[in-house]
């Protein structure tokens, strides 16, 4: 048994059973050790659910980073898209993700920075819509796993909610904000900036 096999394993715990259920006693059940020799790879549960945290994030994590030549705005669009999609595997992704520290994640995080900035988004405007589009996406997620289906007591006329087309509804209304803050480069980016 090693760390990696630890985590794979109460990731695929976490998917069958939610986070609500997730122990140590169980894990080490399924892993059929006990549960002191967890200790060995993970102090604290605190500890183990940061791994889990981080090997979740992977696919969003090893994502291709942005290159010169790209579009800011797509790259920015797709980006969230792909942090959406990651935290969509698993079962409470949002959850488990929620107040983690991207500790080996920086140097990405700073080339994204770099590519914003290179592309004429002032740093701070852009650090601050990292943010908040993180959080939004974070938001959306948790909203998305805990939906249970039409809730009874709303009337029959009312829709239900399509999480896809509310979550780009709500990413073009986050550009849309960005933008006012980036000077136009062409026609073209004034008019949609102006919308």
């Amino acid at each position: 048994m090693n760390r990696e096999t630890v985590v794979t394993e109460a990731l695929n715990l976490l998917d069958e059973v939610g986070l609500e259920t997730v122990s140590t006693r169980r894990l080490a059940k399924r892993l059929g050790v006990e549960q002191p020799s967890l200790y060995y790879h993970f102090k604290t549960k605190k500890d183990l659910l940061a791994a889990m945290a981080e090997a979740a994030m992977a696919p969003h994590a090893t994502a291709p980073l942005p290159k010169p030549e790209d579009d800011w705005r797509e790259w920015f669009l797709e980006n969230s898209r792909s942090f959406r999609r990651t935290l969509l595997q698993r079962r409470d992704g949002a959850r488990l993700h929620a107040g983690s520290v991207p500790t080996g994640d920086l140097d990405r995080i700073g080339r994204k920075m770099d590519f914003l900035t290179g592309s004429g988004v002032p740093e701070q405007d852009a650090q601050m819509a990292m943010l908040a589009v993180g959080r939004y996406t974070v938001g959306c997620v948790l909203e998305e796993q805990a939906d249970t289906g039409p809730a009874e007591d709303l009337p029959a006329d009312v829709p239900a909610l399509d999480h896809d087309k509310a979550f780009e509804a709500g990413l073009a209304l986050i550009l849309g904000g960005l933008l006012r803050h980036v000077a136009p480069t062409d026609s073209a980016l004034t008019v949609d900036a102006g919308r």
